[in-house]
């Protein structure tokens, strides 16, 4: 257990926790106005995105020689790191959803958590576990000025956006996990 405390510490997981939780409550607050119309998704994506850039601080230690140096297996590590903390991200959204009215579906709510911290995974396999947040920050704002998606193409480009059930918006979200979590747990951060 004590491992897991000092690991949890080496990845600032008590800040990314901090700085998930105020934006949730920050954007949940604002949304409840109505301004964007009960079927909006981008609150919710906001959300999600926030935490998704939040908790990507954590993808890198605080030294990666002696990360590279540790007599564990890193791969298993990081990859439940990821997906840990894509469910985190999801799990706030929904828990505040429960104190007033709903923001987006649950499955909505899951495939953007996950393709968001996949996307976040593989950026920090890119760029760096400091920069690790760009990627996911360069897609959402890109998908909130996108054009229409009326084609396979734009709809890759926006599936943040889309409906849940959407092929695209689903495969793309899935793409994503898949590929940002297996690069990042077996190449790691980027140095």
């Amino acid at each position: 257990m004590r491992w897991l405390t000092l690991y949890a510490r080496s990845r600032q997981v008590p800040a990314s926790l901090a700085a998930v939780l105020i934006s949730t409550v920050a954007v949940w607050a604002l949304a409840r106005d109505g301004g964007g119309g009960p079927g909006d998704p981008r609150p919710p994506v906001l959300v999600l995105a926030t935490g998704a850039m939040a908790a990507s601080i954590g993808l890198s230690g605080q030294d990666l020689a002696l990360d590279r140096t540790a007599a564990i297996r890193w791969v298993p590590r990081r990859a439940a790191h990821v997906l840990l903390a894509g469910a985190v991200v999801a799990a706030m959204l929904l828990a505040v959803q429960t104190m007033g009215e709903s923001m987006a579906t649950t499955a909505f709510i899951v495939r953007d958590s996950a393709g968001l911290m996949g996307l976040a995974a593989l950026g920090a396999a890119l760029l760096g576990g400091q920069y690790a947040w760009t990627l996911p920050f360069a897609w959402l704002s890109f998908s909130f000025f996108a054009p229409p998606p009326t084609s396979v193409p734009t709809q890759v480009a926006a599936w943040m956006l889309l409906p849940p059930g959407t092929a695209a918006g689903t495969w793309t979200a899935v793409v994503l996990v898949v590929a940002g979590t297996a690069v990042y747990a077996v190449a790691g951060p980027r140095r």
